[in-house]
């Protein structure tokens, strides 16, 4: 009989001892060596990891095309405020978090659904007598992306379906199918300001539909919901028994003409996951806090739903202590005159590019009226050398060096998105080579005025 001894957890010197004694056959035993099993390598990437796909970027990343080297490329594809340097933050921003690591209070491990007193500074913030929130109510997260994505893997099982805008934020789909989720595209209608097709949306719903993501202020349509079409929403979902998983990361910025209604203060019996951040109101995308405002007045998600949360957001511990130890200033000591500089840059913007691009032929404009986007139509059969908006746009990048996202992106082919966060002397530039582009390449209005002179 061959002995050995094997230490098990314990403390100090005196470690407590297991004794393991093995049957000695005779025979050499050979590390590595299980009988039936012939050691090989095989390392394959996780069915999850293959069910993953990013839209965005499978199209953009084989777009093979390069700029015009004549022109300086303007990229007006990325949804990154800071990305010119035009929209820095404001400084009590950025002091709030200086003072938070100078203090050295938050370089620990903070709970994964974040600290209680940012929990309820965040609460604070938002509570309102139509819909009440207590820090229970509140998980922080590492963004809003992954608000979005504890979400809905709360809310749904693999072989169920979820709801989603079409056109729509691209991580929806990506998330979902990533977690074995279907995705039923509801259609939006650019002819109404991109409202929801109300009908279209209630005939997807079924037995395994899980919630309905509903993104207001839009990305990509820079569309803004009105109080009464959020209340036709939610009857349909009061009638259908779905939940929403509410993205409102672009909540508040809304041009001076509209107003904008978190769709929690206009329900009472709707349960709602409202996910929001820091990211594009106070202009800091890259510091990734984000959270989730559970809203439930008819106690429909009860302890589930918050016990569900809570395991989940275990898998990440929670998002960066030093910015969630400055939410409370960051929320409270922001001066009203930056968010109306900020949207009175935007509103400019989106005028002037909504303007420059409805007098070009062959452009449809859909007027935005917040968020940092505006949606154009190409009318396709007027540039007939194009097959779709994916090769519109790499002309665009290869002859005016103009890079616009293709709204295929989206789901919805046939227009491009325009990101109105650039600097103005870039919008106006822009502008003015798409309408070279399209001048270039438009068809038709000659063969239309024939046509008439036949007549």
């Amino acid at each position: 009989m061959d002995s050995y001894l094997i230490q098990v957890n314990g403390h100090g010197d005196h470690a407590p001892m297991l004794d393991v004694h093995l049957k000695s056959t005779g025979s050499t035993i050979s590390p590595g060596k299980v009988k039936g099993r012939k050691p090989r390598w095989a390392v394959r990437a996780s069915e999850m990891s293959k069910k993953t796909f990013n839209p965005i970027r499978a199209i953009v990343d084989s777009m093979k095309v390069e700029p015009n080297p004549k022109k300086a490329m303007i990229s007006l594809s990325l949804g990154d405020p800071t990305a010119f340097g035009n929209l820095p933050t404001n400084d009590e921003v950025t002091r709030a978090v200086k003072e938070v690591l100078d203090s050295g209070q938050y370089n620990g491990y903070a709970p994964s659904v974040g600290y209680q007193s940012c929990r309820e500074a965040v609460a604070a913030y938002y509570n309102c007598p139509e819909a009440p929130l207590k820090a229970q109510d509140v998980i922080l997260t590492s963004g809003c992306s992954q608000a979005i994505e504890l979400a809905l893997a709360v809310l749904a099982n693999p072989g169920q379906n979820i709801l989603v805008p079409r056109p729509g934020f691209s991580l929806y789909k990506t998330l979902a199918l990533s977690m074995g989720i279907e995705v039923k595209l509801y259609n939006l209608l650019p002819e109404k300001a991109w409202e929801i097709d109300l009908e279209h949306l209630e005939s997807l719903v079924d037995e395994k539909t899980a919630c309905l993501i509903v993104n207001n202020p839009s990305n990509p349509c820079g569309s803004v919901f009105s109080k009464s079409h959020l209340q036709e929403i939610l009857a349909v979902a009061s009638r259908q028994c779905v939940p929403i998983l509410a993205d409102e990361i672009y909540g508040d910025m809304v041009f001076a003409d509209c107003k904008y209604e978190p769709i929690a203060t206009l329900s009472t019996n709707v349960p709602i996951l409202s996910c929001g951040g820091l990211a594009k109101r106070w202009l800091v995308p890259g510091w990734r806090m984000g959270w989730i405002l559970i809203h439930d007045r008819r106690d429909i998600f009860g302890n589930e739903i918050r016990d569900g949360l809570l395991r989940l957001s275990q898998r990440i511990l929670g998002p960066c202590t030093i910015v969630q130890g400055a939410l409370e200033r960051i929320l409270h000591r922001t001066p009203p005159e930056f968010y109306h500089n900020t949207l009175s840059i935007l509103k400019s913007n989106a005028d002037l590019c909504y303007a420059a691009l409805s007098a070009i032929p062959g452009l449809q404009p859909v007027k935005p009226a917040g968020a940092m986007y505006l949606m154009v139509e190409i009318e396709m059969e007027h540039f007939p050398e194009f097959e779709n908006d994916v090769e519109f746009t790499e002309r665009l990048i290869s002859e005016q060096s103009v890079f616009c996202l293709p709204a295929t992106c989206f789901e919805y082919p046939n227009f491009f998105r325009v990101v109105i966060t650039v600097p103005e002397e870039m919008i106006l530039e822009a502008c003015s080579r798409i309408q070279e582009f399209c001048e270039m390449h438009y068809q038709g209005a000659e063969g239309t005025q024939d046509l008439e002179c036949d007549k």
